[in-house]
């Protein structure tokens, strides 16, 4: 491969905005070290939306665990013929389409993109700070953070969650996962 090769798909690769997951996902010290740049993001976001770093670190973990192009499942007719997907969430924080059109107009970033991860960590810290605007959920409340935010505002109001046990059951593992990562965060170098 030539010189010139190798230096644009350096470039291309710097510049594409998407990092795989890190090697280590149960130590948010292990995750600031592998990717400072996503830790200055969240900490952007923190001071921007008031989203803690810890809750975004759990929700990513629960929503995507750091996939830049993660997508719901597929949908089969008869069991086996491709018929789209569950649901239209993709990227680090799946954000549905909807949700992400209604970020990029709120915001002006209309040029955000869901699979870089500071577009993503600002729409999470965004969204949040919806959840805390419309439903009063504190932002360092991650198992009601995740319950709106996995059911919407207004299913959070309805208490849609009431009828999803294995809904309550995964926020939970992220409050837990948040109270982890926030622990970890307190003695990182």
């Amino acid at each position: 491969m030539s010189r010139f090769a190798l230096l644009l798909l350096f470039v291309l690769t710097a510049c594409s905005g998407s990092q795989g997951p890190p090697a280590n996902l149960q130590d948010a010290c292990a995750i600031k070290r592998d990717r400072p740049s996503w830790f200055r993001s969240m900490e952007k976001t923190e001071r921007r939306w008031g989203a803690p770093v810890h809750v975004q670190m759990a929700t990513f973990y629960q929503e995507s665990t750091f996939e830049p192009n993660a997508r719901t499942p597929r949908k089969y007719f008869l069991g086996f013929i491709p018929n789209g997907r569950v649901s239209s969430a993709y990227g680090y924080a799946q954000a549905i389409d909807s949700t992400w059109d209604w970020y990029r107009e709120d915001t002006g970033r209309r040029g955000a993109k869901r699979n870089k991860f500071h577009d993503a960590s600002d729409f999470m810290g965004w969204y949040m700070a919806k959840s805390r605007e419309m439903n009063g959920i504190a932002a360092t409340d991650a198992y009601n953070q995740y319950l709106a935010y996995h059911e919407g505002h207004s299913g959070f109001n309805r208490g849609s969650y009431n009828r999803k046990a294995w809904l309550r059951s995964t926020a939970q593992r992220v409050s837990t996962r948040a109270s982890r990562y926030e622990d970890q965060l307190r003695y990182c170098r």
